[in-house]
């Protein structure tokens, strides 16, 4: 499967105060293109005003090329000046002026929904990013509730509502995109290292809740496919083992001073067997009978059981979908 990703950042602008946008997109993308260990993951296309005039024209151009008859996995993201108009919001470009800002928001949604391409995933730090997705004839008299169309696969992650700023330079990166990418180095990943939108948006909206700020996700789409890999808590191979350790979802597994390497009794088999227990107890997967340190419990011939979150990922092995 192909991946394609288009990276904007414009900091300098004709007739708009200038942004830091150029850093947020640069190290985008070099995230996005490779995961953890080096695989690739999206094939980038940075568009910057680093390196040329990020105009309406240009940017149309590219766009367009973005989503040219691509039937796999797409990624838009954006950051710069935004702002709301009465026909909806629009992206402003290097060659923005106050009345005629740069692209309408609306025309990305209408290449998303229109595209032949398994998922696109549409990321905006701007202000009034949240208008994305929201045509205005689908939107009632002013204080209604918005309204979204999505066609199914599309993903919109946006770093305000349609009626909020947003906020700039954090370690020197607009806010949203900071976190966007602490979540995707690792903060929103899953045992399985797997860095979701809906993980991401999750993780940015916690740190953004007291704020005035907003973070919006929007989304028609019938898989959490992985934005991102993260070296995983616990290989796949790993957690297929969890069957073998415990028959059923609620089994206890029985341990003794046998599983510890430090004690004459010490049997190998037993002190591998407590080393991937281990590893499960780090990523919260099993808990010991008791609460008791999974050391003690071991000297004491405790037991220990799948959490929650473990038994989630008992009945992925159970079902083969590990």
């Amino acid at each position: 499967m192909a991946r394609r990703a288009l990276l904007v950042g414009i900091n300098s602008y004709d007739n708009i105060s200038p942004l830091g946008c150029v850093l947020d997109a640069t190290k985008m993308k070099e995230l996005l293109a490779r995961n953890y260990d080096g695989s690739p993951n999206y094939d980038c296309r940075l568009l910057t005003t680093n390196a040329e005039r990020v105009t309406r024209a240009r940017l149309r151009e590219v766009r367009g090329q973005l989503f040219d008859n691509f039937t796999d996995d797409i990624l838009f993201y954006f950051s710069g000046h935004g702002t709301p108009t009465a026909t909806g919001g629009f992206v402003c470009t290097q060659d923005a002026t106050t009345h005629d800002p740069g692209l309408p928001m609306d025309e990305i949604l209408l290449l998303a929904n229109r595209s032949r391409a398994r998922e696109v995933l549409l990321i905006l730090d701007c202000c009034f990013a949240g208008s994305l997705g929201n045509p205005p004839n689908l939107q009632g008299p002013a204080g209604s509730e918005n309204q979204a169309q999505l066609r199914e696969g599309v993903t919109i992650l946006a770093a305000s509502r349609p009626s909020q700023v947003s906020r700039e330079e954090t370690g020197g990166h607009g806010i949203f995109t900071w976190l966007v990418l602490n979540a995707l180095q690792g903060g929103a990943a899953d045992v399985r290292g797997r860095v979701s939108t809906a993980a991401t948006y999750a993780y940015v909206e916690q740190v953004l809740g007291g704020w005035d700020q907003r973070p919006m996700y929007k989304s028609h789409a019938d898989r959490l496919s992985p934005v991102r890999l993260r070296k995983p808590a616990v290989t796949d191979a790993l957690l297929r083992e969890l069957t073998g350790y415990f028959p059923t979802v609620v089994s206890r597994y029985q341990l003794d001073p046998t599983y510890e390497a430090s004690t004459s009794s010490a049997v190998p088999e037993h002190v591998t067997i407590y080393d991937k227990l281990t590893q499960y107890r780090d990523a919260r997967l099993l808990k010991t009978v008791g609460g008791n340190h999974l050391y003690y419990t071991v000297m004491a011939s405790g037991a220990v059981e799948l959490t929650e979150l473990g038994q989630l990922y008992w009945l992925l092995a159970k079902e083969g979908r590990l």
